[in-house]
């Protein structure tokens, strides 16, 4: 087995850490915003929710068009330039006095929407067989920063104070822009992949296709739910004496013990093919937790968040993976974009509900909408349909115009094994959806080398 090139590794690394400085002061605001936020001028629920979710609002926006913009100018300038925003996003955060100016800081931060240009370098300086193992290791500090920061998050807030969180943040998006300028592989020349890249071409044929449809709507769901009941739940632990400096006691080991939890969920059902099963399992996980959430009793708000983290991690998990294996060939970039975008919308709407329901309404009610909701996506997500496991290829070709390409296409499609085929003539690249067994790779690099006539 072929092992990641000392570029390979640098670039995973470096580029993990940029992904991990970011979310980590992001995710702390999360369990202490509502608890800390008092003493701003203007406080409310619904503020607190729209300071909370205005990060995802800008995010869903830009994440694209930041991506495309660094197809145009690099890769480098974009992520600078992205993290200097919300650099400047944390310090006006830090400085304000009232909600409204915390808002517009948490808007500047969102502003500084990498994550494409991110990947879009990974993809740059990887070579394609271990692009797999790179995007991993990115991936994989979503969730760990995650964990570190509900727990760190208290810790910090009550020995500090609000403002430290966003100190804090700047901090490391001052360190972020150091790993960027000295440490972050330069590419030679940026990668033309649309399987890595989000392409604006394909964002509406995309948008309709009911799998991924499913699948975006949910990953917008799951969000909205995180956010909104962390605009009602440090309260509700105040609430049953327990002081907000010890919060830290109910998150760390409930995210612990959550993660412990998932892995056998994504084991078994990878290894029974009862994906879609274990899917629905998950979301019904959540519908029960935020029943068990309207509780007041603090064992049972415990169990509630093990219960909801346990599904919400292997959602979290599993759906970048189908989004994947849906999206046509050539067309995993911007598949994977708009799943990102609807991901941080579903952020922005979990603040804006979690604080209009909760304020006006009340936690109870808050949490037996959200499990509505939950209910809601249940019966959506049974609808969908789970594919067989499948490789992704890619190779270049020469084609020199629209008949050649067709011709190409044909003979492509007609290889043993090949499950779909795309043919992207404007970056001279063909994309393949292959079976995991009887694909005839010999096949397809003799046809390759000598194209058989139209």
């Amino acid at each position: 087995m072929q092992q990641l090139t000392v570029l390979e590794r640098r670039a995973a690394i470096s580029l993990a850490l940029v992904f991990a400085f970011r979310m980590l002061g992001l995710f702390m605001l999360i369990p202490v915003f509502a608890i800390y936020g008092q003493h701003l001028i203007g406080f409310s629920p619904l503020w607190i929710g729209l300071a909370i979710g205005a990060y995802g609002l800008t995010q869903a926006i830009l994440q694209i068009p930041m991506g495309w913009l660094s197809d145009r100018i690099g890769r480098h300038p974009v992520m600078l330039a992205g993290l200097v925003l919300f650099a400047i996003g944390s310090a006006v955060s830090a400085l304000a006095e009232s909600v409204y100016g915390v808002t517009f800081g948490r808007v500047l931060q969102g502003m500084g929407a990498i994550s494409g240009a991110v990947l879009a370098l990974a993809a740059d300086v990887t070579r394609e067989e271990q692009r797999p193992k790179v995007m991993a290791v990115i991936g994989a500090t979503i969730g760990i920063s995650f964990a570190v920061a509900m727990a760190a998050g208290p810790a910090l807030a009550s020995f500090a104070g609000l403002s430290a969180i966003f100190w804090f943040t700047a901090g490391l998006a001052v360190l972020g822009i150091f790993i960027v300028a000295f440490v972050v592989p330069k590419a030679q020349s940026q990668a033309v992949d649309s399987e890595a890249l989000a392409r604006p071409g394909f964002i509406w044929q995309l948008m309709k296709h009911p799998q991924l449809l499913r699948l975006n709507a949910g990953v917008m769901v799951l969000h909205m739910l995180l956010t909104a009941i962390f605009v009602a739940i440090p309260q509700k632990l105040i609430a049953d004496d327990l002081a907000a400096d010890h919060h830290w006691i109910i998150y760390l080991p409930v995210f612990v013990a959550a993660f412990i939890l998932m892995v056998p969920l994504m084991i078994i059902g990878m290894r029974k093919q009862q994906e879609k099963g274990f899917f629905l399992f998950a979301i019904g996980l959540l519908i029960v937790s935020l029943l068990l959430m309207i509780s007041q009793q603090l064992w049972l708000i415990a169990a509630a968040l093990l219960v909801f983290f346990t599904g919400f991690n292997y959602l979290e998990a599993t759906m970048p993976a189908l989004v994947s294996r849906i999206a046509p060939a050539g067309q995993k970039g911007t598949a994977m974009g708009i799943y990102a975008s609807l991901q941080f919308f579903g952020a922005f709407l979990g603040g804006l509900i979690g604080g209009t329901v909760s304020g006006n309404l009340g936690a109870t009610t808050l949490f037996a909408l959200t499990a509505a909701v939950g209910l809601i996506w249940f019966f959506i997500a049974n609808g969908m349909q789970v594919p067989a496991r499948m490789q992704r290829l890619s190779y270049a070709v020469s084609v020199e115009n629209e008949s050649a390409a067709a011709s190409l296409l044909a003979q492509l499609s007609a290889v043993q094994g090949v499950l779909e085929a795309t043919l992207v003539r404007n970056e001279q690249r063909c994309y393949l959806k292959v079976s995991s067994t009887g694909f005839d790779a010999a096949a397809i690099e003799a046809l390759l080398q000598h194209p058989a006539a139209k």
